[in-house]
C-alpha cells in the first residue's frame, strides 16, 4: 500500500482528517502485524496515516476492541513500537520515531492466524480462510458455533438438523468426524469423536471463528481432510468494558449474559464472561439449559514477556435432542402420511444429557530480540457425560410402529494438550522469512461405561408415552487413549509480490483401546511424515492467485471385525484460487478450486460397534465468497459451492457413488443495514437467505433429500440515538417463514428434521 508519490511511505485511506481525528468510532481490531493495523485504523476512520515502511516491519500491535478517537486508538497501536505520531498542516499524521526515552516495548498480544500459527494475513495466504467475526454472530443470533457458520462457503452446519447438542461441521463434503474438527485458541481439546464426550462452547464466549479449508496436519497432526473450525475465545482488555445483555424468544427461551473487562493497573488486564439460559425445544418435552463462566487474565511480566491465563467452566443439566426417524414418514409417505416434524421418538423418563466441561490453560509468549519470540500454549479439559436415551431405528411391520432402542452411557474425558513454538522474522538477501518451528503433544483419555437395551415400541402418527425397558444389559467399560506428539517447521517466505509457504511435520502417535469388561485389547503405534507447499502472488491491483498442496492424517481408537486397529485416514488437496481486495479495503472476494483424496476411510453402521472399511472418498469443487461494503452503513455478504464428492474404490454397491451427507450445490447471502440520519437513525435491518440441493440420503443413492431454502432476518435498534448511550435491542428470527424441511439423512433409517422458525429478542447495555 505504497503511494507512488511517497516511494518510501505508505499513504493509508483519505478523508475525513480531523474530523476523524476528534470523532469516537467502534473500533475491532485484532492483535497482528502493526502495518495491518494501521490500514484496519484508516479504514475505519477515514484518516490519513503517512509513514515509512521499514519503520514497521517485524512491529506488532495488540488488539484494539472499543469507541476510540483516531488519535487515541493511534496511541494505544504504537504503544510499545518505539513510533508516535505527528499532526501535518493539512490534518493528516505522520509517524516517526519516538525519543529514546519512550518505552521500546510494551505488552503484545499476538493472535495466530488458524492456518498458519503465525500473524499472517489471509490474504497472503495460499489457502482458502474464512473468518466470521464477532458482530455477525449477534447480527444473525447464532446460538451454536455451527450455525456461526450457516453463510460461510464449502460449510455444511445441517448434518443433524435442528440438534444443538454439539457442533457438527462437514467441510468440503468429509461428514465422518466433522464433530472432531473443532479448536479453540489453536489447541485441539475439543472432540472425541466416537463416543459422547465432545465439547460445545457458547459463541457467547467467542471473539471471531475461523474457518480453515482444506488438510492442516503440517500444523496441528490428526485432522480431517476437510479442514478445521478454530475458535478465538475474548480476551482481556486495556479499555474497561462492562456488558449486560438480557433475551427472550419463543419456545419459552429465556436468557441473560454479562462481559465485563478492563485493567487492573498499566500491566494486568482481566475479562470475566458468563450466562445462563434455558429453552424448550422442537421436539418437546425436551429442553435446553447452560450456565457457564470463563475469566481470563492477561499479565504483562515485563517489556517482553506476556502470560494470558485462562479458565472455563460449563454445566449443560439439559442437552435436548439428537436423534432421527426413517426416510419413509419423512422423505415419502408412510401409509399415507408424514411424521410431524416435531415428533419425539423417545421416552420423557428414559432421557437425560447432561454435560459438566471444565477448562484450564495459559498462553505464554517472549520476546528474545528483535528476530525470535518464544511461545507456549497449554490447556487441560476433563468433562463429565451422563446419557440416557431412547430412539427409533426402524419400522415394525407394515403398520405405524416405530421400533426402538435403550442407550445409556456414563463418560468422563481428561485431555491436556501442550504446544511448543519458537518464531524468528529475518532475512537472507532479498528473501524475508517468518520461520516457525514446534513441537506440540496431546493426551486424551476417556473412561467410559456403556450400557444398551431393548424398548417397546411406539406409534410415529398417535405417539403414546410411559413405557420401560424390557431389558438392559450390564454397562460395557471401556478405557481410550490417544497420545500425539509432533515436530513442525514452517517457514513463510516474501520476495518482493511472491508469498512462499512451506511446511513439514513429523507425528508419532499411540492409540488404545480396552474392553475392561472382556480384557479385550487393541493398540496401534504410527509414524507420519506431513508436508504443505503453496505460492501466492500480490498483484497491484489487490489480486492474490495462489496454489498450493496439502497433506493430512487421522488415526483412529477404532477396530475391525476382527478386533484389529483401523488404519490411519491419509488425505492430498491440490487447491488453487484468486483472492481478491480492492485498494480501498472495503471488500475481500475469493474463489477456490479443490480436489482431495482420502484413503482408508471406515464407517460405524447403527446397532455395531464394528467399523466397516469403505474405501476412498474424491471430493472436488469451487467455492466462491465475497464480503464487501457497499457503502458505509450497507455490509453485503454472498457465497456459493458446489462438491461432487464420491467413493472410490469402494465396495461394489457404494463405488462410484455420491457420499450422504454432502449437498451438492450450497448458495447463500446476507445484507446488513444501519440506517446514520433522518427518522431512522439508530435502526439497523438484515435479511439472508440460504439455499441447500443435492443430499444423498444413504450410501447407496436410492434417494435424495428434496432442496431446501431457508430465510433468515434480524431488526435492532441503537438508543443512543434517542441520547440513552450503551443501550441497544434485537429482534432475530431464524428460517423466518417457518420451512419445514428434511434437513440431511445418515441412512434410510436416520433422517433429521430442520429447526423449525426461532424468534429471539435480546437487549444489550454497555457501561463505560
Amino acid at each position: 500500500m505504497k503511494s507512488m508519490t511517497y516511494p518510501r511511505l505508505a499513504l493509508l485511506a483519505a478523508g475525513l482528517m480531523l474530523a476523524g481525528a476528534v470523532r469516537a468510532v467502534p473500533l475491532d481490531i485484532p492483535a497482528q502485524p502493526l502495518d495491518a493495523a494501521l490500514a484496519e485504523l484508516a479504514e475505519a476512520t477515514g484518516q490519513q496515516l503517512l509513514y515509512d515502511a521499514d519503520a514497521t516491519r517485524g512491529k506488532r500491535s495488540p488488539a484494539l476492541r472499543g469507541d476510540y478517537g483516531v488519535r487515541q486508538a493511534l496511541a494505544r497501536l504504537l504503544a510499545g513500537s518505539g513510533l508516535r505520531y505527528r499532526i501535518n498542516d493539512d490534518g493528516s499524521l505522520t509517524l516517526e520515531p519516538a525519543p529514546v526515552t519512550e518505552s521500546t516495548l510494551a505488552p503484545v498480544a499476538v493472535n495466530a492466524e488458524a492456518a498458519t500459527k503465525v500473524d499472517t494475513p489471509t490474504l497472503e495466504t495460499p489457502q482458502s480462510i474464512s473468518v466470521v467475526r464477532r458482530a455477525q454472530i449477534e447480527e444473525q443470533g447464532s446460538d451454536t458455533v455451527q450455525q456461526s457458520l450457516r453463510y460461510t462457503p464449502g460449510v455444511f452446519t445441517d448434518q443433524i438438523g435442528a440438534s444443538q447438542r454439539y457442533d457438527y461441521v462437514s467441510l468440503r463434503g468429509f461428514s465422518d468426524d466433522s464433530i472432531d474438527n473443532i479448536y479453540l485458541d489453536g489447541l485441539k481439546t475439543m472432540g472425541d469423536g466416537g463416543t459422547f464426550s465432545s465439547l460445545q462452547i457458547d459463541p457467547y464466549f467467542l471473539e471471531r471463528v475461523e474457518i480453515v479449508k482444506g488438510p492442516t496436519s503440517v500444523l496441528y497432526g490428526r485432522a480431517s481432510p476437510g479442514g478445521l473450525v478454530n475458535l478465538t475465545s475474548k480476551k482481556p482488555l486495556f479499555e474497561t468494558r462492562q456488558e449486560l445483555r438480557f433475551g427472550v424468544g419463543d419456545h419459552d427461551y429465556r436468557g441473560a449474559g454479562f462481559d465485563f473487562s478492563g485493567p487492573v493497573n498499566d500491566r494486568v488486564a482481566y475479562r470475566i464472561v458468563g450466562l445462563t439460559d434455558q429453552r424448550d425445544t422442537q421436539f418437546d418435552p425436551l429442553e435446553q439449559e447452560r450456565r457457564a463462566i470463563m475469566p481470563s487474565l492477561t499479565l504483562a511480566l515485563g517489556d517482553n514477556t506476556q502470560l494470558d491465563l485462562m479458565a472455563y467452566y460449563q454445566d449443560d443439566p439439559e442437552g435436548g435432542s439428537h436423534s432421527g426417524v426413517p426416510a419413509e414418514g419423512t422423505l415419502y409417505p408412510r401409509n399415507g402420511r408424514y411424521i410431524d416434524n416435531d415428533f419425539f421418538e423417545g421416552e420423557p423418563r428414559h432421557e437425560q444429557f447432561e454435560r459438566t466441561q471444565k477448562m484450564l490453560g495459559y498462553q505464554l509468549q517472549h520476546f528474545l530480540n528483535d528476530t525470535w519470540s518464544l511461545r507456549q500454549n497449554v490447556r487441560y479439559v476433563t468433562s463429565d457425560v451422563n446419557l440416557q436415551q431412547v430412539y427409533s431405528y426402524d419400522w415394525v411391520g407394515s403398520g405405524n410402529q416405530l421400533s426402538r432402542y435403550y442407550s445409556g452411557a456414563d463418560e468422563q474425558l481428561d485431555a491436556y494438550t501442550v504446544d511448543n513454538q519458537a518464531r524468528a522474522d529475518f532475512a537472507t538477501g532479498r528473501l524475508r522469512h517468518t520461520l516457525l518451528v514446534g513441537v506440540d503433544y496431546q493426551h486424551r483419555d476417556v473412561d467410559a461405561a456403556w450400557s444398551d437395551g431393548a424398548f417397546p415400541a411406539i406409534d410415529a402418527f398417535d405417539p403414546v408415552y410411559g413405557a420401560a425397558p424390557t431389558a438392559i444389559g450390564d454397562p460395557v467399560s471401556h478405557q481410550r487413549k490417544l497420545i500425539q506428539t509432533g515436530v513442525y517447521v514452517q517457514d513463510q517466505i516474501a520476495l518482493n509480490r511472491w508469498r512462499f509457504s512451506l511446511g513439514g511435520r513429523q507425528d508419532w502417535v499411540r492409540t488404545a483401546n480396552v474392553n475392561e469388561n472382556t480384557g479385550a485389547r487393541s493398540s496401534q503405534d504410527r509414524e507420519q511424515f506431513s508436508g504443505r507447499a503453496g505460492v501466492l502472488y500480490r498483484f497491484d491491483n489487490g489480486l492474490a492467485p495462489y496454489v498450493s498442496y496439502s497433506e493430512s492424517f487421522n488415526p483412529s481408537v477404532y477396530t475391525d471385525a476382527d478386533g484389529d486397529p483401523l488404519e490411519p485416514t491419509e488425505g492430498t488437496q491440490y487447491e488453487t484460487g484468486l483472492k481478491y481486495q480492492p485498494r480501498g479495503g472495503r471488500g475481500l472476494y475469493t474463489l477456490s478450486l479443490f480436489h482431495i483424496d482420502q484413503e482408508n476411510l471406515a464407517i460405524r453402521e447403527p446397532q455395531s460397534a464394528v467399523y466397516l472399511p469403505v474405501g476412498e472418498i474424491r471430493s472436488r469443487g469451487v467455492e466462491l465468497e465475497a464480503q464487501t461494503l457497499l457503502t458505509d452503513r450497507f455490509r453485503v455478504q454472498a457465497s456459493y459451492t458446489y462438491t461432487d464428492i464420491e467413493y472410490r474404490e469402494a465396495e461394489p454397491d457404494i463405488d462410484g457413488n455420491r457420499v450422504n451427507q454432502a449437498p451438492r450445490n450450497q448458495a447463500s447471502a446476507w445484507g446488513h443495514y444501519r440506517f446514520d440520519g433522518g427518522p431512522l437513525s439508530g435502526f439497523e435491518v438484515g435479511a439472508g437467505v440460504r439455499y441447500t440441493q443435492g443430499i444423498q440420503a444413504d450410501r447407496e443413492n436410492t434417494l435424495e433429500v428434496p432442496a431446501y431454502t431457508l430465510v433468515d432476518a434480524v431488526l435492532g435498534y441503537d438508543f443512543s440515538a434517542l441520547g440513552v448511550d450503551g443501550l441497544s435491542a434485537r429482534i432475530n428470527a431464524n428460517n423466518l417463514l417457518d420451512k419445514e424441511y428434511v434437513a440431511s439423512c445418515y441412512s434410510l433409517n436416520y433422517c433429521y428434521f430442520g429447526a423449525e422458525r426461532s424468534v429471539m429478542a435480546t437487549v444489550n447495555y454497555r457501561l463505560r
